[in-house]
């Protein structure tokens, strides 16, 4: 087993743990407060707001001031991995009425948290993020918020109503948690634009939604359903949830059947079994590390969320015959790939937590057979779930981040200029160069 740093552990997809810490916010912030820093600057529909102006809304210096929870977004990326930082701003944190209470970031124990960044030097854009996994509204913070500010975007991200390995708690109804995540995106999306409005004086002139992972899934659903919100999405490796499949249950179990044979004996049948599954040629070196932290774990909490009734052991889920009602909780939240504003797609080839060809690829044809949008599909070469693993296998992957990054660019050109990205494809593994803080889409 490598020396995988321990914060990969506190999960990142689909399923995986959640390490946030409670930090006391309100009590940080007031004894720094300007209190006419952010006069007039009301979340609309917040029950609570605390505003602080800083001196750098980046995680440079939002670790030191309070105001980032950095086990949200530890182990997203690569250790190398250089950002921009020095962006002054107003940050305001609150939550929207809520009766669940996981969330324990600043002690507040409460649910539908949001945290917003206003830069003080403004391009006009506004970016809205939801989390990855299970976690909270700041896990976004390194990997999209501190590059959106630094570029001028304002910036908005929820905890999307519930979080942590016990989320599928939240709600009356099988499907309940996991269909408010689209809710509170939308809310957020729109309160965040008034607000933008409030303190700048007019409205974005451009809303771009992203995401990795569930993040991704978000942005899929928005652009799906809620268009006129954005003026395009980055989705990066996001969850497909689809009615009769393929989703999580339809190989997960086949994975978590077959993997205790592979690792044993190293059976041909067994390996086979995981190909079959979509575990890709290749990733092999990834797969012990994934069954100890993320695929029972992911298999467990979800099916939990969507058919709370099953009792067996999760290797021996079927969900091709569990009863209608099951399948129907899935249906609330599928995806259909009929977007209707431009989307950039990327996907790691090594995913083996949400496999390519069992997600995006299956997502990519969706959207080209009903879509009604622009779309590009980038499948990277050696890609995995979780950059931070990139650092203890250097030598066989490349991090998402850095083409998601230049893939924001080109969806900015896409959008406001017309500039067509290069065409979807797959992309190689670059054999030479700063694979961590560079990307270029074209093969």
């Amino acid at each position: 087993m490598p020396n995988l740093r321990p914060a990969l552990t506190a999960g990142t997809v689909a399923g995986a743990l959640t390490a946030a810490l409670a930090l006391p916010l309100a009590a940080q912030a007031d004894a720094r407060q300007s209190p006419g820093c952010a006069s007039g600057l009301a979340v609309p529909g917040a029950e609570k707001q605390v505003a602080a102006c800083l001196d750098d809304l980046t995680t440079a210096g939002t670790v030191g001031s309070g105001h980032t929870v950095p086990a949200d977004w530890a182990g997203l990326h690569a250790a190398g991995t250089r950002n921009p930082s020095g962006v002054p701003g107003i940050q305001l944190d609150g939550y929207f009425p809520d009766t669940s209470t996981f969330n324990t970031n600043h002690g507040w124990n409460h649910d539908a948290q949001f945290v917003i960044r206003l830069p003080e030097r403004w391009n006009g854009g506004l970016v809205v993020a939801g989390p990855p996994g299970n976690r909270r509204q700041y896990a976004n913070d390194f990997t999209i918020s501190d590059w959106a500010l630094a570029n001028g975007y304002a910036y908005a991200a929820t905890d999307k109503g519930n979080s942590g390995t016990e989320f599928y708690k939240d709600g009356r109804r099988p499907g309940d948690a996991v269909a408010e995540w689209n809710d509170r995106v939308t809310q957020l999306t729109r309160a965040a634009k008034k607000v933008v409005a409030k303190r700048y004086g007019r409205t974005p002139r451009r809303t771009y939604a992203a995401g990795i992972s569930n993040g991704g899934y978000l942005v899929r659903w928005q652009l799906e359903n809620r268009p006129e919100l954005y003026d395009g999405g980055i989705d990066a490796e996001g969850t497909l949830w689809r009615a009769d499949g393929p989703n999580l249950f339809t190989y997960l179990p086949q994975v978590l059947r077959a993997y205790p044979s592979y690792a044993a004996t190293g059976a041909p049948s067994a390996h086979k079994a995981l190909l079959n599954a979509g575990l890709a040629p290749g990733s092999e070196f990834l797969w012990p590390f994934h069954n100890q932290v993320y695929w029972e774990l992911t298999q467990r909490i979800y099916r939990e969320e969507f058919d709370p009734a099953y009792t067996g052991e999760e290797a021996g889920y079927t969900y091709a015959t569990r009863p209608e009602s099951v399948h129907r909780a899935v249906a609330r939240v599928a995806l259909t790939g009929r977007i209707r504003k431009p989307m950039i797609t990327l996907h790691g080839t090594y995913d083996s937590l949400l496999p390519i060809g069992t997600d995006s690829d299956v997502y990519a044809k969706l959207v080209r057979a009903k879509g009604k949008a622009p779309y590009r599909y980038y499948r990277l070469e050696a890609a995995n779930h979780v950059d931070g693993l990139y650092d203890s296998f250097p030598d066989r992957l490349r991090p998402l981040l850095p083409c998601m990054r230049t893939a924001f660019t080109a969806l900015e050109s896409w959008t406001q200029h017309g500039t067509t990205p290069p065409k979807s494809t797959t992309l190689p593994r670059p054999a030479s160069g700063d694979t961590v803080n560079t990307c270029s889409l074209t093969s």
